[in-house]
């Protein structure tokens, strides 16, 4: 499924935290957007997900919908809701529901069986280390890190074609980190689905993704693919508050489904 982002803007008391001309994920990606805190990463994703209104501009997500091609506008229409898992922060549990029974009620609104459910949950096993299922606890009674577990992994008990994550690797410890970096690759590569995750963790993030973007007030300042040679330097040099060379900034070109990053000659006048 491709996501395309057209126009979009949302202002907060006349501050404008994004301004988005053009964005496309294309089907099968798995994107990573990275920024500082106020980049607007969490409103990008709510704006997609249809949670909160932008100022203009709209969302479309297309693709094939069993055999047939489909395109829905978020904002006006429901049904790419059945085919998309998303998991932004707590805000999405029940918490005075056991995970079990939160499990359950995604199963009865996606109408997936109890026997399928329960057999989706054992590719979670490793994830859950024995602390999720069977503890007799509600959601609110979790630790931090096991309510971001029941978060994702209720995300993806629909095996959705679009799945969104904010900061899945937030309040998760080392081994669960590694456990949800494999699920989302392995995830990716069998379903051929469109991820998108938002992330401070740098360095999971440009591990899992096909492409990583870089997103401050609200406006996408670079896009790279996987395979470029300095994207984790560059990466962390902007982090580290350092200006990079003219000759590696670069502009964005998209050609159906390949992403080409063109080069800019400096201004002689500026040598």
């Amino acid at each position: 499924m491709d996501i395309t982002v057209s126009g979009i803007k949302k202002t907060y008391s006349g501050n404008v935290v994004l301004n988005i001309d053009k964005f496309v994920v294309h089907s099968g990606e798995v994107l990573g957007l990275v920024g500082n805190n106020g980049a607007g990463k969490t409103t990008l994703f709510r704006i997609i997900l249809d949670l909160i209104n932008p100022d203009c501009g709209e969302v479309t997500i297309s693709g094939l919908v069993g055999d047939k091609p489909q395109a829905f506008v978020t904002s006006k229409q429901e049904d790419w809701k059945l085919f998309t898992g998303a998991y932004i922060d707590s805000s999405f549990l029940i918490d005075y529901l056991t995970p079990e029974e939160y499990f359950d009620f995604i199963g009865k609104i996606c109408g997936i069986s109890k026997a399928d459910i329960d057999n989706s949950l054992k590719g979670f096993e490793h994830f859950m280390n024995g602390e999720v299922l069977g503890q007799n606890k509600l959601i609110r009674d979790l630790s931090a890190g096991n309510q971001q577990k029941v978060g994702i992994i209720g995300a993806m008990l629909n095996n959705p074609q679009v799945l969104i994550l904010d900061e899945p690797f937030n309040f998760l410890d080392p081994s669960s980190q590694i456990a949800i970096k494999y699920i989302l690759e392995n995830y990716n590569r069998q379903t051929g689905a469109t991820i998108m995750v938002s992330s401070h963790n740098l360095t999971h993030t440009i591990d899992i993704c096909s492409r990583v973007t870089l997103l401050e007030h609200g406006v996408i300042l670079k896009d790279y693919t996987k395979d470029y040679a300095n994207l984790t330097s560059e990466i962390d040099a902007y982090f580290r508050g350092e200006a990079t060379d003219e000759t590696e900034i670069r502009e964005l070109e998209i050609h159906d489904t390949k992403v080409e990053y063109v080069p800019i000659a400096p201004n002689p006048d500026d040598i």
